[in-house]
């Protein structure tokens, strides 16, 4: 077989078409669309964090604020899949387990780790605005946002399709409540 034909093989769809494609797709598309959101709401925060969110008419109240609702956002969802959807999904793929191998429960701990200590700050400087620090802010994200973005990234993989199909029938995937 030429090396030509062989990547061909690699490549081929699993999926005998678009529609069944998109099908398989649906739980990891819709994630996607979710984590889309809260990464570019973690980078706004960030970006703002310096002290540049005056320039784009927000006193720093309205900031924290801003800080506080992606928090709050990326508990929500959390505690959702960890209630609704994970359960399901642990009962054949390990990584959604609450078990020692369960690796996002594992990212959801240290992502929290870092929302608690966001959350600490906000506290700190909603109760004395004069004591807000830029580079503690910084700090702090820069603290769980690797772990933030690499969970992300990786649950979304973890949703697609070619993942799924490895453990769950079309019509398991598409009674999973999303």
């Amino acid at each position: 077989m030429s090396a030509s034909s062989n990547s061909n093989s690699t490549t081929r769809s699993s999926f005998s078409s678009a529609l069944e494609e998109r099908r398989w797709n649906r739980l990891g598309d819709m994630m996607s669309r979710f984590h889309e959101y809260f990464k570019r709401e973690f980078n706004t925060v960030y970006e703002l964090a310096d002290g540049s969110f005056s320039r784009r008419g927000l006193s720093l109240p309205l900031y924290l604020r801003t800080a506080r609702d992606m928090n709050n956002h990326l508990t929500m969802h959390h505690t959702i899949e960890e209630r609704h959807i994970f359960p399901i999904l642990a009962k054949k793929m390990p990584q959604f387990s609450n078990k020692a191998d369960g690796a996002h429960i594992l990212s959801h701990k240290g992502i929290h780790d870092g929302l608690e200590n966001l959350d600490r700050l906000i506290s700190k400087w909603t109760e004395d605005p004069k004591s807000y620090s830029p580079a503690e802010m910084r700090e702090c994200l820069d603290g769980f946002r690797e772990v933030l973005f690499h969970h992300l990234d990786e649950e979304v993989a973890d949703l697609r399709g070619e993942s799924l199909q490895k453990y769950f029938t079309l019509e398991e995937v598409e009674s999973i409540a999303i």
